[in-house]
């Protein structure tokens, strides 16, 4: 089969097309032929080299896809050749075949077509994983970092659609006003005062729960930025790994800073959060109240464009690649 492979770490240039063994499915997982991947800031990381795939993972980027079932491993139920799905997955996603667990693979959204589709998991998986650990109610403000990435398009509907209310931030003029069309009650230019934007909105209140891809580069004003009892979920490291933590404003606010990452955990985990999605977020997309987030199509042949625009900061919503 065909597969996108790396000889080094570094730019773009360094991801090529080349011929690799078909991959087999083990007992337990599906080998599913695919049609689109996902792109994710993963994806760039892993590529320079500081996200490594976790032990007994294929080095072949890619953590999710959509497709067509080709084979069906022993022990798998529910599955047959033809389905149509998309899957979660720890790394093979840029390739034409992927062997997969078969927790990890659900139907795609009633309504949506099989390519776009190929962009959902990751984001929905990530996204209500953490909120449902964090206890996201409804009435509370949740304050997103990126509002109109992948992440943020998604978390800003899904928050809305629990009955919270939804602050964003994100970087120029077009970008601030999709937020607001995506249903953030205010959005925020990351380039002035963020944090004195958010406490005058929330009156003063701060956010309940942030939901954050930058790291340590945010990490003070996060903390300062939430409200009593408030929780702060670390899910990237855009602005690096290492910030310093005021204790005491922490203690002061009772407050809770965690950090997830949702590649590592057991296939059970995963199998769990993937059923969630298909059971609680699709309906979403069926009825409307959430829609995908715009996307940005490339050729297999064109990763390397794909990832340079990702990185530029210029990409809207998701990108997908097509095979």
């Amino acid at each position: 089969m065909r597969a996108v492979v790396t000889d080094s770490f570094g730019d773009p240039d360094v991801l090529r097309l080349s011929e690799v063994p078909d991959p087999v499915p083990e007992p337990g997982e599906v080998l599913i032929r695919v049609m689109a991947s996902g792109v994710n800031r993963a994806d760039l990381l892993q590529r320079q080299g500081h996200y490594p795939p976790p032990p007994g993972i294929t080095d072949i980027i890619g953590l999710e896809v959509s497709g067509v079932i080709s084979a069906v491993g022993t022990e798998v139920t529910g599955w047959s050749p033809g389905d149509e799905c998309v899957a979660l997955l720890a790394g093979g996603g840029y390739a034409e075949y992927v062997a997969v667990p078969a927790g990890q693979v659900v139907r795609p959204p009633e309504g949506i077509d099989l390519v776009t589709s190929a962009g959902l998991i990751e984001v929905a998986a990530t996204v209500t994983s953490n909120l449902t650990r964090v206890a996201l109610r409804p009435g509370e403000i949740l304050l997103v970092h990126g509002g109109t990435g992948g992440i943020g398009t998604f978390a800003i509907q899904y928050a809305r659609a629990l009955g919270c209310r939804v602050f964003a931030t994100a970087g120029n003029t077009e970008k601030l006003d999709l937020c607001r069309d995506l249903g953030a009650e205010a959005s925020f230019d990351y380039h002035d005062d963020w944090l004195a934007a958010v406490r005058g909105a929330s009156a003063g209140h701060g956010a309940d729960v942030i939901l954050d891809v930058i790291g340590a580069k945010y990490l003070p004003s996060n903390v300062e930025a939430l409200a009593d009892d408030g929780r702060l979920v670390v899910i990237g490291m855009q602005g690096g790994r290492k910030g310093t933590l005021d204790l005491g404003t922490l203690l002061a606010k009772r407050a809770l800073v965690i950090a997830t990452s949702l590649r590592g955990r057991p296939v059970e985990q995963k199998a769990a959060i993937c059923a969630e999605v298909a059971r609680s977020v699709w309906p979403l997309y069926t009825d409307g109240r959430i829609r995908p987030a715009a996307e940005t199509r490339f050729a297999i042949a064109d990763v390397a464009a794909a990832h340079r625009h990702l990185a530029s900061g210029d990409a809207f919503g998701k990108l997908i690649l097509t095979w």
